[in-house]
């Protein structure tokens, strides 16, 4: 019994030495995606400030493979020693459960939450030919012409995709789905082009045209304006009552990942977002902090969000 007990105390001293002289080695930092883009974007902020504090490189490991999922089951199965560290994203950790039955991970299982460092409202935007100001205007067209008015995506399940389907759901409205393997910047295209007639699109990717008037903005997926688009109203201002909907970033680890660990990175970048709280702002986000527990249950909400948005729009987990 006291041979067994010495064995654990010094098992939990060499935990915490070690933890203490944490970093000695380069960290790993994988994105699930490829560079550019905004989880790329704030990975590698994450990663200046990481560097900054621990005098340790911290190697971006961009992964773009599976819709995410791929990068995001190599961190799960690396070791929790703290030198591995997954760029979280709503597509593979929130949205992917939701239609994929087949994960090789279990989001909340599988990794340790750190810290969410932004998240971002979109906005519902049209065409300017569309003959609609606000969502009353919007919503009221759309019921006289069911099945006729159509928006674009990225593609079947994605962010964009549920999102949309779970507001047309909750305003009662039939519209058409038109995906686009080319992404955001090909869909952008098409909607100034009038193609299509209107789409849901995160606010720092849209903001510009709404400003040139090649969108018209009619309401914003927060329940508080964006300074990046302040004149535009929320879609919860405007009747309906506590709908939001974000893209966000977060850091997660291996599981298992020693807690004093997991602190040391989440003061860093605790410190960091606050340091840099007016640069999220101005890029029309909503600075992060969330960690620990409560970074697990915003990711359990959107699991279920998203689970109850794919069986609203017909989207079968396969």
């Amino acid at each position: 019994m006291r041979r067994a007990f010495v064995v654990l105390a010094a098992l939990a001293c060499s935990v915490a030495s070690r933890a203490q002289e944490y970093p000695i080695k380069p960290l790993r930092y994988i994105v699930p995606f490829g560079a550019g883009g905004p989880t790329d974007t704030q990975a590698r902020w994450a990663a200046q400030k990481l560097n900054a504090a621990f005098g340790q490189t911290v190697i971006v490991d961009n992964r773009p493979a599976a819709g995410g999922v791929l990068g995001t089951a190599a961190v799960m199965k690396s070791p929790p020693d703290g030198y591995t560290l997954l760029a979280g994203n709503p597509g593979p950790l929130t949205v992917a459960p939701a239609i994929s039955a087949n994960l090789p991970y279990d989001t909340l299982r599988d990794f340790t939450p750190v810290i969410l460092i932004a998240k971002s409202a979109s906005v519902l935007v049209v065409h300017p030919a569309i003959p609609v100001k606000n969502l009353k205007e919007f919503v009221a067209l759309a019921k006289t012409r069911p099945g006729r008015l159509n928006y674009g995506t990225p593609g079947v399940g994605t962010v964009g995709h549920l999102s949309t389907e779970s507001f047309a759901r909750r305003v009662g409205i039939d519209v058409v789905h038109v995906p686009y393997k080319g992404g955001v910047s090909q869909y952008t295209i098409e909607l100034m082009s009038g193609y299509i007639d209107f789409a849901t699109m995160q606010i720092f990717n849209i903001a510009p045209f709404v400003r040139q008037g090649k969108l018209r903005a009619l309401g914003v997926t927060a329940l508080a304006r964006s300074p990046a688009l302040p004149e535009v109203e929320t879609l919860h201002a405007q009747g309906l009552t506590g709908f939001e909907n974000y893209n966000w970033n977060a850091v997660l680890m291996p599981p298992k990942t020693p807690a004093a660990i997991v602190g040391k990175i989440q003061g860093v970048l605790a410190a960091g977002i606050k340091e840099n709280r007016d640069m999220f702002i101005g890029q029309g986000q909503e600075p992060g902090g969330e960690a620990g527990e409560q970074l697990t249950n915003f990711i359990r909400a959107e699991i279920e969000r998203y689970e109850k948005a794919a069986r609203g729009a017909g989207i079968p987990r396969q």
